[in-house]
């Protein structure tokens, strides 16, 4: 069950309605861009680079989008960046060029970051600090929804229009989420848990990314996880596991189905017994589900460990960013989201071509080593910065008291 007083105040459904609608537009765009570089002759190795166009504008932008939140505020910052998405998925079809796509794409990435920094400012402030992870992780789950959408939609689409149609629909739908997030109060990023705020503002970035560290490490962990596992998990299943090449492209709704139903389960857990410990747990269950795919045979076993998978890799996401709200003093929660989105982004850069490196040269299982020992560092790393959880530290003081 959630929570009413988690989801009672209205900006926090105004950025889920928001996201929603631009996970719609995520979804149905993204569903024809590999069909539409394919009609335009792209090499598949041209096709691969682009999406390192698409980290590096967020990466340029995630320091920006906090400063833009701070000085225009957070409505301001969603809307422009939303309308700017827009544009971007308008201007995509009208590309014939390598560079030309490449440029939309990184404003594609620059505008989603403003987008992600602006909306988790919103939540985090918003929220109480019993619901973050349940805020957080309805959050997610709603740009995940957006994205099933959104794929259905490109293909009712595709059988009346063509591809540039569907990224027509696509901007329509965003300028439709820009309307919705600017419905935003004025004053949308203040804190209503006012007593949250402790410490010192204004530290430094490096002095705040340090607090924030064991957070921005996992979002670092899952989008290099994420966009790795996407692109080469099919390739070594297929070609190793002797898997039918149609089969496995049931893979990305498995996934998605586990994080969806296990998220609020996740998030509960945080809210109840930390934040920290809870993304351990997940991650070590993850582990597990990565070592898997070396030792097993059956497709219907494999087809288990994507959806466990799911629920306990995926689930971390929403539960770091619950830990950074925190963490951090709701008057730096700009900077704060802004760092830890660039960590996203640094990931989902250096997956691809690390993981591409190790499977082509050691193999399809060394890949999935590395995988799994990623994140058992990052299940040491939650126990040996244990203090970096405030619910962690409010208990040993409450057992030091008794």
């Amino acid at each position: 069950m959630i929570p009413k007083r988690a989801i009672a105040d209205r900006n926090v459904k105004i950025v889920y309605a928001t996201i929603l609608l631009l996970g719609v537009a995520y979804g149905a765009s993204l569903s024809v861009t590999p069909l539409e570089l394919a009609a335009l002759d792209f090499k598949k190795q041209q096709i691969g680079t682009i999406a390192i166009w698409f980290a590096g504008g967020i990466i340029a932008m995630s320091i920006p989008a906090g400063a833009l939140v701070r000085r225009i505020s957070a409505r301001a910052t969603l809307v422009v960046c939303v309308l700017m998405y827009a544009l971007a998925v308008a201007l995509f079809p009208l590309q014939r060029t390598y560079a030309g796509v490449s440029i939309v794409r990184a404003l594609d990435g620059a505008c989603s970051v403003g987008v992600w920094v602006s909306c988790e400012t919103v939540l985090l402030a918003r929220s109480h600090r019993s619901h973050k992870a349940i805020v957080t992780s309805l959050y997610a789950m709603a740009i995940a929804i957006g994205y099933v959408l959104g794929s259905g939609l490109s293909r009712a689409l595709v059988i009346v229009t063509d591809y540039a149609g569907v990224f027509f629909v696509a901007s329509g739908v965003a300028v439709l989420g820009a309307i919705v997030g600017s419905r935003l109060d004025r004053s949308a990023q203040a804190p209503v848990d006012e007593d949250a705020a402790s410490g010192p503002t204004n530290i430094s970035a490096g002095a705040l990314l340090w607090r924030i560290k064991t957070s921005c490490l996992a979002t670092f962990s899952y989008g290099y996880f994420q966009a790795a596992i996407v692109l080469f998990l099919p390739l070594y299943l297929v070609e190793q596991k002797h898997i039918e090449e149609r089969s496995t492209t049931i893979m990305t709704a498995l996934f998605a189905g586990g994080m969806l139903l296990f998220s609020p389960v996740a998030a509960r857990l945080g809210d109840r017994h930390g934040h920290l410990r809870t993304m351990g747990a997940l991650a070590s269950l993850g582990v597990m589900m990565i070592l898997g795919f070396v030792f097993l045979h059956s497709w219907t076993l494999m087809c288990g460990a994507i959806f466990v998978a799911g629920a306990t890799l995926a689930s971390i996401s929403p539960v770091s960013l619950a830990l950074q709200g925190h963490a951090t003093d709701p008057r730096d929660y700009s900077r704060a989201n802004a760092l830890y989105n660039a960590c996203y982004a640094a990931g989902m850069l250096l997956g691809p071509p690390i993981s591409s490196a190790i499977m082509t040269t050691k193999g399809g299982p060394a890949m999935l080593y590395h995988f799994a020992a990623m994140w058992t560092a990052f299940v040491v790393i939650t126990i040996v910065f244990a203090a970096d959880d405030p619910s962690r530290v409010r208990e040993v003081r409450g057992t030091v008291a008794s």
